[in-house]
């Protein structure tokens, strides 16, 4: 099937390259191989960024993807009569127009950063900008540093202040987070499929992908809770640091846990590789139940009427859904017409429909004729992109493609 790749950056794999330089693969190796090529037995656990980059590098080489770098898709429109798309790229400085049948949006599980510009924002006299921007906290030794959010990338960034010895460090959180400590998920969550016992118990990774697939997402909340109540116990002692710093936890609103909370918001919960115990031991100061009301010159006054001043302040505070990418390329129309990816639901206002209970607007036809979504962690990439593929494939094919 003729397939083209059109990515913004250099080279392959510079999505994870030009990410914060202590950003490490949360999820084990056993769960995060990519189709027909799984990772070599030698590979770490849990992959570095950069070594994740050069793999998606070598993979496009291994795999002969016809993949063009340094091209920016500016704008792409659907024509009813010929049932065909015209997209236009900026190659290397030259622009370019495609007429592609299908248009994939395959760019994470997220649309553009979800950017936060509190009162008096262009007042402040330091240095703000979006988690998805943070590459190291070198240049900010010794600094005061206000970081707004309380999930993954939050405490990561937190992590990279501590370790570059900022004057002082500030978590703002406004809701509770699920945290689990990470040796507790890998024993107790991965260890019975995605791990190096599962292996050895004859479950490879196929196997493994087929038994998540094959529980219902209506149905896991259930299996995950009596799986939360052994990882709360094996946790409880770090819960309760936590807490006794201030900061908020959860297992969810029905207590079915970290699973359940990125498969329906895909935020909302940290898989504790260190921060937590700076947190704990107060190295990471907490504001529970605030938010930055405005910013003055020389800080942030919370909406407690508490003042913090700072130097730096990072927005760690997520990205809008899918459906922003097509508005910004395609049109707010078609964006509003699909509506968001991510969740349970079928599409744009929450009618039940017979996808509900499945993934929202992903991996299956979209309310507008030959558009799609891909995309997830590697995990679910993985697994559902044969799925995305074998669609394209019949379509191509003039198979009948009944959309139920």
């Amino acid at each position: 099937m003729p397939t083209l790749v059109v990515e913004k950056n250099a080279r392959a794999g510079d999505s994870w390259r030009n990410r914060y330089r202590s950003l490490v693969l949360h999820d084990p190796v056993w769960y995060d191989h990519l189709p027909y090529i799984p990772f070599p037995e030698h590979w770490p656990v849990f992959t570095p960024k950069d070594k994740m980059g050069d793999w998606l590098e070598a993979y496009v080489k291994l795999m002969e993807l016809d993949y063009w770098t340094s091209a920016e898709v500016t704008r792409a429109a659907f024509d009813q009569a010929s049932s065909r798309w015209s997209v236009d790229v900026l190659r290397e400085g030259k622009a370019l127009a495609l007429q592609p049948t299908h248009l994939v949006f395959a760019t994470g599980s997220y649309g553009p950063p979800r950017e936060v510009r509190p009162p008096g924002w262009e007042t402040f006299e330091g240095v703000q900008y979006h988690s998805s921007r943070h590459v190291s906290a070198e240049a900010f030794r010794g600094r005061r540093c206000i970081v707004v959010g309380a999930n993954s990338s939050a405490h990561d960034i937190c992590a990279d202040f501590w370790e570059h010895e900022a004057a002082h460090i500030t978590m703002i959180q406004r809701s509770p987070t699920t945290v689990v400590r990470s040796e507790s998920l890998m024993a107790l969550g991965f260890g019975p499929t995605y791990s190096e016992q599962a292996v050895a118990n004859g479950i490879d990774t196929d196997q493994a992908d087929m038994m998540f697939a094959s529980v219902p997402f209506r149905l896991m909340a259930d299996l995950q809770r009596p799986l939360y109540e052994q990882i709360a116990a094996r946790d409880a002692d770090l819960i309760r640091r936590l807490n006794a710093r201030g900061f908020m936890t959860d297992y969810g609103p029905d207590g079915s846990g970290l699973m359940m909370k990125a498969l329906r918001t895909g935020s909302g919960y940290y898989l504790d590789v260190g921060c937590s115990d700076l947190v704990a031991s107060g190295d990471v100061e907490v504001r529970p139940r605030v938010e930055i009301a405005r910013l003055t010159r020389q800080g942030a006054v919370l909406s407690d009427g508490s003042e913090l001043e700072a130097d730096v302040i990072v927005y760690a505070t997520g990205y809008l859904p899918m459906n922003e990418w097509v508005a910004k390329i395609v049109s707010r129309e078609v964006a509003d017409l699909i509506g968001p990816n991510w969740g349970y639901g079928s599409g744009t206002r929450g009618d039940p429909g017979p996808w509900e209970g499945e993934m929202r607007n992903m991996w299956k036809p979209l309310r507008h004729p030959n558009l799609w979504f891909h995309g997830g962690n590697l995990h679910l990439s993985r697994f559902n992109s044969r799925f995305v593929a074998l669609q394209l494939k019949a379509r191509l094919e003039g198979m009948e493609t009944p959309v139920y």
